[in-house]
């Protein structure tokens, strides 16, 4: 087993996931449309290590719906383009079975691979659920982001 120990011990359900309680607790914003698999296209804002990625994760896993993953560090917009197309040949548009685009810091795309974004998210071939450490106000272009619902995941605190 080759796995790295953080990737064994990440959380696979939001039963598991035990921080951001304001958007997967009961009263969660994020509950009520992932139980229903009506996912919105979204960006994730909060600091390193914070468990973004993990819960795009676990969001496609409790869908059960297609997972496509870029990093916009070392993802071009032939990439996306690339997944764009096989998001479209699923044919589950603006269902519970459209296919979910995740992109791990966003905010490094240029406005030109952020715009490659737009049609796809505007006409349902892909939920987009862009990361970022950034402020999105600045850094997402602001056509996208009036296409996304933007969740801040707050800082672990101490307990004493």
């Amino acid at each position: 087993m080759n796995i790295p120990l953080a990737e064994r011990l990440r959380p696979k359900t939001l039963a598991d996931y035990v921080s951001q309680v304001h958007l997967v607790g009961k009263q969660g914003a994020l509950t009520k449309q992932i139980a229903q698999g009506l996912i919105p296209s979204m960006i994730f804002w909060g600091p390193p290590g914070i468990g973004k990625t993990t819960l795009a994760n676990i969001i496609a896993e409790t869908s059960g719906r297609p997972f496509y993953t870029l990093s916009a560090i070392s993802s071009g917009v032939k990439d996306v383009r690339e997944v764009i197309e096989k998001a479209k040949q699923s044919g589950g548009l603006f269902t519970t079975k459209n296919p979910i685009l995740f992109i791990d810091e966003i905010h490094r795309f240029s406005k030109s691979q952020q715009d490659s974004l737009l049609q796809a998210v505007e006409k349902g071939w892909v939920t987009l659920i862009g990361a970022t450490t950034e402020n999105p106000s600045f850094e997402v272009i602001p056509a996208l982001l009036s296409r996304c619902q933007v969740y801040v995941l707050n800082p672990f605190k101490k307990r004493i």
